[in-house]
């Protein structure tokens, strides 16, 4: 039986319960009258129901975790499994077929010798479904009877389901953050394997990235792993080119919107600016690879730049930053249409023009949105994986010329982790302290959006 079967199980009994407890409540409302109840029958319906779901839900994840192992235990106790080997992959593989196909997921076994395992897996199978789904009865009845028989006109129900309530909303914020801090535990512990094999100084200010997977996991030649020109490609690409096309194009937009656009012509440029977020960065990436690097290349050629390829940063960079303008341009545009109104009203009372009243009075005003647009677009853009790696290349090249093939951390990321060095090679480490850098990066924009926000925040309020 599947965990979604037993959870199912837990939203049936919870809705008998729920409509038990409010049965309850309502026979209290009559006999005691409806300005006696400490609470609304809605909330003894849920309390009785609360306590049938979570027990259950509870049992549901547990069962699905030790149901596999006692299965297992009961076939290998059995006759059957006598002639199976005593250990190896060829035992596990022959107790993977015969269990597939007595849950259904297989039609056959490829080994013969797996055939007589089937009908012992079947057994299992069926006598531990029927004890979860006995023992999901049980709990959900026991634990709905002492809800409902504590159930009485002056019982805080209310309280108790408010409480409930919170607790849940406490445990969704904790699943954020210890997921967050796991990440960086990861990183972390991961990033100080690498910096015993590999100087930490060789790594951040080395100047040439050759990872070698074949050399020797014990003696690794720090020389190749200087992530200068990684970091240089991400900024490059992700900080400057992209950003050069993305905030003058996303402010100036917003303000065209917000400023002088007739509402009818809004409605419509407004949400067809905002799809631009939703094409998936793989179809970016066709685009600057078949049309927008070619049309690079050909244009360098044509003005005697020979050496321009069909792959480089201005290519990569461009796209990107069409694709982030919807970033800058959201932001600002909602950050200019909620300064208050009489700021620009006075400002034009005053004398000032249309274009003044933006340079002077709307953009300082609004400035800590389109700040905070700006950065997240450049932690979207320093992100970004696919359309480097379709129209800038992976070479790792340390160059201020924007028709040369460059790369990112991003994509060295995916190119250590994709491939076959084992986890424990430097190779692959080092891809843990690149990312770990990429995050102190990506933090650091954060702090510094943050203090720019608070800081002309408390200069306008």
């Amino acid at each position: 039986m599947s965990t979604a079967t037993l959870f199912l199980l837990a939203l049936g009994l919870g809705l008998a319960g729920w409509i038990a407890g409010r049965s309850r409540a309502w026979a209290f409302r009559k006999s005691v009258g409806p300005r006696q109840l400490a609470a609304l029958p809605t909330y003894h319906a849920w309390y009785v129901a609360l306590w049938i779901v979570v027990p259950v839900s509870l049992f549901a994840v547990l069962w699905s975790i030790i149901s596999p192992s006692l299965v297992l235990q009961s076939v290998l106790s059995t006759s059957a499994a006598a002639d199976l080997p005593a250990f190896g992959f060829q035992r596990d593989n022959l107790l993977r077929e015969a269990q597939a196909v007595a849950s259904g997921a297989s039609s056959g076994v490829f080994n013969d010798a797996a055939r007589p395992l089937i009908e012992p897996f079947r057994a299992a199978i069926s006598y531990y479904n029927i004890v979860g789904v006995v023992a999901a009865l049980i709990i959900g009845f026991v634990a709905g009877a002492y809800a409902f028989l504590r159930l009485r006109p002056d019982f805080t129900a209310r309280t108790r389901v408010e409480k409930a309530v919170m607790a849940a909303l406490l445990i969704a914020s904790l699943v954020a953050i210890l997921t967050t801090l796991g990440i960086v535990v990861s990183l972390v512990f991961e990033t100080y394997r690498f910096f015993e094999m590999v100087s930490p100084l060789d790594f951040l200010f080395g100047t040439m990235w050759n990872p070698d997977p074949m050399s020797s996991a014990s003696d690794p030649d720090a020389t190749r792993y200087g992530a200068i020109p990684l970091f240089w490609g991400t900024i490059f690409i992700g900080a400057i080119i992209a950003m050069i096309v993305a905030i003058p194009l996303g402010l100036m937009g917003a303000i065209y919107l917000t400023q002088y656009a007739n509402p009818k012509l809004r409605s419509w440029v407004k949400p067809a600016l905002e799809i631009l977020a939703g094409v998936p960065t793989v179809v970016y990436g066709y685009f600057a690879a078949l049309t927008i690097a070619p049309m690079i290349r050909d244009v360098a050629h044509a003005i005697g730049i020979t050496s321009a390829s069909s792959e480089s940063a201005l290519a990569a960079g461009l796209v990107m930053g069409v694709m982030i303008i919807p970033f800058v341009s959201s932001m600002a545009d909602d950050s200019i249409t909620a300064v208050p109104s009489a700021m620009r009203d006075g400002s034009l009372a005053m004398g000032a023009t249309r274009s003044e009243t933006i340079k002077r009075v709307l953009i300082p005003a609004a400035l800590p949105g389109i700040v905070a647009g700006i950065m997240l677009a450049i932690s979207r853009a320093i992100g970004e994986t696919m359309i480097v790696v379709m129209a800038a290349s992976t070479a790792a090249n340390l160059s201020a010329n924007p028709l040369d093939s460059m790369t990112t951390v991003t994509v060295q990321i995916v190119a250590m982790l994709t491939g076959e060095a084992s986890t424990e090679h430097h190779t692959t480490l080092s891809a843990f302290a690149l990312g770990f850098v990429l995050f102190l990066v990506t933090l650091a924009l954060n702090f510094v959006a943050l203090r720019v926000v608070r800081r002309f925040r408390e200069a306008y309020e």
